[in-house]
């Protein structure tokens, strides 16, 4: 029991720094000179520019719940 105990809450630990590592950590997608992450868009060619995300209504409800389920988790 205590062994099923121990793996739950390493589960547990696991998911949480996953979550918050997924939620703070830029360039998800790194495609040429191109990254783009939750919260912006990067180009790099003769100028390096970034910008923040396009204002889509699902990508917004993405940023929300992602920032919710990091406050829930610590709660």
């Amino acid at each position: 029991m205590l062994l099923l105990l121990l793996g739950i809450i390493v589960l547990h630990v696991t998911v949480l720094v996953l979550l918050f590592v997924s939620t703070i950590v830029s360039q998800w997608l790194v495609n040429g000179g191109h990254m783009a992450d939750l919260w912006q868009n990067c180009t790099s060619g003769a100028v390096f520019q970034c910008l923040a995300s396009s204002s889509n209504e699902w990508l917004q409800s993405v940023q929300a719940m992602m920032i919710l389920s990091v406050i829930f988790s610590v709660l």
